[in-house]
């Protein structure tokens, strides 16, 4: 059954980090260049969403050109192989694509079997056309605009509900830099890394974040 998901989690993961740190920075921004007080609430709320809004809708339109980029260098690679004079050329051709990544990984024997038999198959198949781009792309960007946007939603929320524009922005502050903790922990799992370690290295980006704005007035 497919995933609800068109992203891998790793990049639902990094799309979430960089929504946290952007509304963070906004927020931070906003109230310090606009002199604090209800003012400076309303620009961070604002600013917050409608900077969210524009990163998910560049970041959504990057995604799907980075698939499209991918997919027909995936092509390239096969019509090389496919147009090599000879196998020894194509075996060549695989190898300058595939050494990098398995030649700390298995010895010499092992990647030419796999090297000849991966020209093997793609002699047997018929290429595909170029491709354009397709509707998984275009669900992927979806979801990373949503995303994006969505981040903005938990720094907001204190700045709609709470009267006080300083209680509010610390609060929403607050929050971020907690999710920017939880998503650490989560984003360790995919990236090999320790998961308290990956936690409290965002937590504490986002409190330095904090401690520079707050004594400028942010």
């Amino acid at each position: 059954m497919r995933s609800l998901s068109y992203l891998k989690p790793s990049e639902s993961l990094t799309e979430v980090v960089g929504g946290l740190i952007m509304v963070l920075t906004f927020t931070l921004g906003a109230n310090l260049l606009s002199g604090g007080g209800a003012d400076g609430a309303h620009a961070a709320l604002v600013g917050a969403i409608g900077c969210n809004i524009a990163w998910g809708i560049i970041d959504g339109v990057l995604y799907m050109m980075d698939s499209k980029f991918a997919r027909n260098r995936r092509l390239r690679f096969r019509r090389a192989i496919a147009s090599a004079a000879d196998e020894a050329a194509a075996l060549a051709a695989i190898r300058g694509e595939l050494d990098p990544y398995l030649a700390s990984l298995t010895q010499v024997e092992d990647r030419e079997q796999l090297y000849r038999s991966i020209r093997n198959s793609l002699a047997q198949r018929q290429l595909p056309p170029r491709t354009g781009l397709l509707r998984d792309d275009l669900m992927g960007a979806i979801e990373i605009f949503c995303l994006v946007v969505a981040t903005a939603l938990p720094a907001v929320l204190p700045l709609l509900v709470i009267d006080n524009p300083w209680l509010a922005l610390r609060l929403s502050n607050l929050l971020v830099v907690g999710l920017l903790f939880v998503v650490g922990y989560r984003w360790a799992k995919y990236v090999g890394a320790n998961s308290w370690s990956a936690g409290l290295g965002l937590l504490s980006l986002g409190l330095a974040m904090v401690a520079v704005a707050i004594p400028l007035g942010g």
